[in-house]
């Protein structure tokens, strides 16, 4: 496992993280390969989801650091992890691209781990929209109202994003596959801002799309800042000022500047951090609370915690 002083610094003229080496306390938890992370900001809870043969799949801790609990049933292997907060009650979204009898959905968690919902079509890969199917979802990003947006798929037969309604009906569809506006090569994670767009990681592309999230309607890309790498998690910081990119293949953590409204332009990265080699960020989560960003890291098989400055 790559520690903590391997971490080289922050390019730029100012920091604006640094890394928590105290997080998590015991790092010996982490058993399996750590593929997403989602931080529910409410509860101070930070939910990782793993994979390997014998090893829980969900693991709690708190902000803290410290382990709270794991579970492992009906999930196979984890790709995506959001959490869900409402005013009833708190619930955890995992996407699930095994091929066995658990795999293709996306399915909803209480904290503890019962199972409450199942979309799509388990153990059955399709493109169906009734009944529900999907091949390999890569991402779900839950808007309070309930309504779902979904990036399908991780290398599978669909490449696509979705819109569900609370009520798990399709509002709209856009993407097949290929390069073109509004196409996409793996689109692996998703997320939506506080002006109403719908940013997503289209890995194979090199670059990030965006969406009106009532209609639908494609408002722009960005690819000038991808040429090394694709972007693999797109999350935006508390403020909505940056989103923050992990590239994968380079071992890095982009942070772009945030476009106003009503206008996507170009991309630019305002600050970058250099992880380890082989550290491998896969996805990637924020505190909406306090900022601190959370880094899933497949290679290093860890989850690690930047705290603003």
């Amino acid at each position: 496992v790559l520690k903590a002083e391997y971490f080289s610094p922050w390019r730029g003229e100012q920091q604006m993280y640094k890394l928590d080496i105290g997080w998590p306390k015991t790092p010996e938890h982490f058993t399996g390969q750590t593929f997403c992370v989602a931080v529910d900001s409410l509860h101070g809870l930070v939910y990782v989801g793993q994979r390997g043969d014998n090893v829980p799949k969900v693991l709690v801790f708190s902000e803290e650091g410290y382990f709270l609990h794991s579970w492992n049933d009906t999930v196979e292997m984890p790709h995506g992890i959001f959490v869900w907060n409402t005013a009833i009650g708190s619930s955890l979204w995992i996407t699930d691209v095994g091929t066995g009898k658990y795999g293709h959905t996306v399915k909803q968690y209480s904290p503890l781990g019962k199972l409450i919902q199942v979309l799509g079509t388990p153990g059955n890969a399709g493109s169906s929209l009734i009944p529900l199917q999907f091949d390999q979802p890569a991402e779900i990003f839950v808007e309070e109202t309930g309504e779902i947006y979904v990036v399908d798929g991780d290398g599978g037969m669909n490449n696509r994003l979705l819109k569900l309604s609370d009520d798990y009906k399709e509002i709209w569809l856009t993407g097949t596959n290929g390069s073109g506006i509004g196409q996409f090569q793996i689109p692996h994670s998703v997320t939506v801002d506080a002006f109403g767009r719908v940013w997503v990681a289209d890995r194979g592309n090199k670059r990030i799309q965006v969406f009106d999230k009532v209609t639908g309607e494609w408002l722009g890309s960005w690819s000038g800042c991808f040429s090394e790498d694709g972007p693999y998690s797109v999350r935006f910081t508390a403020d909505y000022k940056y989103l923050i990119v992990a590239q994968l293949n380079i071992n890095r953590l982009a942070i772009l500047a945030a476009p106003p409204v009503g206008f996507i332009g170009d991309c630019v990265i305002v600050h970058s951090v250099q992880l380890a080699d082989e550290t491998k960020p896969h996805l990637v989560d924020v505190d909406m609370r306090t900022g601190a960003v959370y880094v899933a890291e497949i290679g290093a098989q860890q989850v690690q915690k930047f705290v603003p400055l």
